[in-house]
C-alpha cells in the first residue's frame, strides 16, 4: 500500500532554515512497527502520523523520532497543523483557528493564524504545566560531558536544573554563545551520567543571542533518541518558558522570549515561547512558529 507525505521546514519562514518533519496526513492502517521504520526511513528529528481523533479533539498525533515514539513534541505539533491546513485537511475559520491534536501527553490545543487564506504561524499549548525533575550533575560532571569548563557555567539563581512540559529536558544555562557554540556532547560520558536519567535530553542555552530581536540562544542534544542535536525543539523551549518563568521576578502577566536555535548546524530556528503568571504561578505556557511545506511524494509500506 502507498501512504502520501509531506515534508515541511518548522521554526523558520524560508526554506531549508528551521528543523525538518515528515507529515503522514492519513496514517489509518500503519502499525507500531511500520511508524518506525518509516520515522528511521526519513531520519529526521521526528516524523508524524496523522490519525482521526477519538476523544473529540481535531485529529490524532503520534509522534516517532529515529530512535522510538515520544508522548509530545513542539516542532511536530507545530508543522503539523500548518501541513494540514496548507493542504486543505484542516480548513482555516479566517484570520484564527482553534484546533486540539490528541497526543500521548493529552490533549493539546493549538491555534493557527493565517494571511490572505494561507497558514503563516502556528502556536501550541502545552498539555501540562512545567514539572521540576530531580537533582541534577555537579557543574564539574555538566562541564565535562559537554566539553566545557566549570567556569562556562552560570551558577546561583540559574544552575542547571530538569524540567518537563510532557517531555523532559536538562537546561544548562551558559555565560555566553561562545561557550554555546564550543558545547560537545561527550557520548561516554552523557551514557554514564544521564543515559538512564529522568531527563536524557540537554538544551544549553545562553541570554546573549546573536539575533538583536532574540532573547536566547540554545542548542539541544537527544543522543538516547538518536538525534544527535536538534535544530529546533518547541518541547524543550516550553520547558525552558517553564525555567524561565519560574525565575522571573514578575508574579502576573505573559512573559515572553524569542529562542533562536540550530545557528550552528545551518539550520537557523526562530521559536517564540510564552509564559502566563499568576499570583507569581505559572499559569499556561506556549509555543509557536512559523513553518514551510517543502515537497510531498508517496512511500509503499508493505
Amino acid at each position: 500500500m502507498r501512504y502520501r507525505y509531506l515534508t515541511a521546514d518548522v521554526f523558520t519562514d524560508k526554506p531549508f532554515g528551521g528543523n525538518q518533519l515528515a507529515v503522514f496526513p492519513d496514517a489509518a492502517g500503519l502499525d507500531d512497527e511500520q511508524m518506525f521504520a518509516l520515522a528511521r526511513e526519513f531520519n529526521f528529528s521526528e516524523t508524524t502520523f496523522v490519525f482521526a481523533a477519538e476523544k473529540g479533539g481535531t485529529r490524532r498525533l503520534r509522534i516517532w523520532t529515529p530512535g522510538g515514539e515520544v508522548p509530545f513534541a513542539g516542532h511536530p505539533t507545530v508543522g503539523t497543523a500548518h501541513v494540514l491546513a496548507e493542504i486543505g485537511d484542516i480548513p482555516l475559520a479566517g484570520d484564527s483557528t482553534p484546533i486540539v491534536f490528541e497526543e500521548e501527553v493529552g490533549p493539546v490545543p493549538v491555534t493557527i493564524r493565517a494571511s490572505g487564506g494561507k497558514p503563516v504561524f502556528a502556536q501550541l499549548s502545552v498539555a501540562k504545566l512545567p514539572e521540576v525533575g530531580p537533582p541534577v550533575p555537579t557543574r564539574e560532571t555538566l562541564a565535562s560531558m559537554l566539553s566545557l569548563e566549570p567556569k562556562d557555567l552560570v551558577g546561583g539563581h540559574f544552575s542547571p536544573q530538569s524540567v518537563s512540559c510532557g517531555l523532559p529536558f536538562l537546561f544548562v544555562p551558559l555565560k555566553d554563545r561562545g561557550a554555546v557554540k564550543r558545547s560537545r556532547i561527550r557520548v561516554d560520558q552523557w551514557e554514564r551520567t544521564l543515559g538512564s536519567a529522568w531527563a536524557s535530553m540537554i538544551m544549553v542555552f545562553s541570554r546573549d543571542p546573536e539575533r538583536e530581536c532574540s532573547d536566547i540562544r540554545a542548542r539541544m542534544y537527544a543522543p538516547g533518541i538518536s538525534v544527535p542535536e536538534d535544530p529546533a525543539t518547541g518541547s524543550a523551549c516550553a520547558a525552558l518558558g517553564g525555567y524561565l518563568g519560574a525565575r522571573d521576578p514578575r508574579a502576573d502577566g505573559t512573559l515572553r522570549w524569542i529562542v533562536e536555535q540550530g545557528f550552528e548546524m545551518g539550520r537557523p530556528s526562530i521559536i517564540e515561547v510564552e509564559t502566563d503568571k499568576s499570583g507569581g504561578a505559572i499559569t499556561a505556557v506556549r509555543v509557536g512558529g512559523a513553518s514551510v511545506t517543502m515537497g510531498e511524494g508517496t512511500i509503499r509500506v508493505d
